[in-house]
């Protein structure tokens, strides 16, 4: 939807070879969901949003294929989305999953509901992530302003 098949093919493979275990098709859901991760941190400067732990998965598999990753930023509207990781895999804040969630909506998405759950022992998926986002490192897209272009 926002990257060609190719591209999708190659960051599925990413998330697939971090969790040897998991299903072509669920290692698909996961890019999926990263995808409009990523589309609604470009879309909404400014809102403090994050991904479920799975959901980071995906995120992190685009993150890895830098071309891939700045082409699809650029194509959002150009500003880069960065990652801002937590690292206590006990961070759970359902608040901004929840608004993470009303905004994929708002675009217009049907979201995964599976892959925006808890981090628990019995998600849908080990995932090698361990990385949990908390509310001071919550992905806020800050719009810089554009150069202007000078006056000879």
């Amino acid at each position: 939807m926002l990257i060609t098949d190719k591209q999708f093919d190659s960051c599925r493979r990413t998330v697939m070879d971090a969790n040897p275990s998991m299903t072509e098709e669920l290692a698909g859901r996961i890019v999926e969901e990263g995808l409009k991760f990523v589309a609604v941190c470009s879309r909404n400067p400014g809102v403090g949003l994050a991904p479920s732990r799975i959901v980071d998965e995906g995120w992190h598999a685009l993150i890895l294929h830098t071309a891939i990753y700045t082409d699809l930023c650029q194509s959002l509207g150009g500003e880069f989305v960065h990652h801002f990781p937590g690292y206590d895999p006990t961070n759970y804040d359902p608040p901004i999953l929840d608004r993470t969630r009303e905004k994929i909506t708002e675009l217009g998405w049907d979201v995964d509901t599976q892959l925006w759950g808890p981090p628990s022992e019995e998600t849908l998926a080990s995932v090698a992530a361990k990385c949990q986002h908390a509310p001071e490192c919550t992905i806020v897209v800050t719009p810089k302003p554009k150069p202007k272009p000078s006056v000879a």
